[in-house]
């Protein structure tokens, strides 16, 4: 069992870095982004839906 949850944190970890390279904002700021999101998936990939993410 968690190993499927290791599983599904990747996945959503790689469609939070896709959509942070399709967004628009600028370079600096989708570095930090990214640099969150590797350091601490988990954590990185729910803050940057909940408040990077630009709607």
């Amino acid at each position: 069992m968690p190993g499927l949850i290791g599983l599904v944190v990747l996945i959503l970890d790689i469609v939070a870095i896709v959509d942070l390279f399709k967004s628009s904002l600028d370079t600096g700021k989708k570095i930090l982004w990214l640099i969150l999101i590797l350091i601490l998936p988990l954590v990185g990939m729910i803050l940057y839906f909940l408040i990077g993410k630009k709607k």
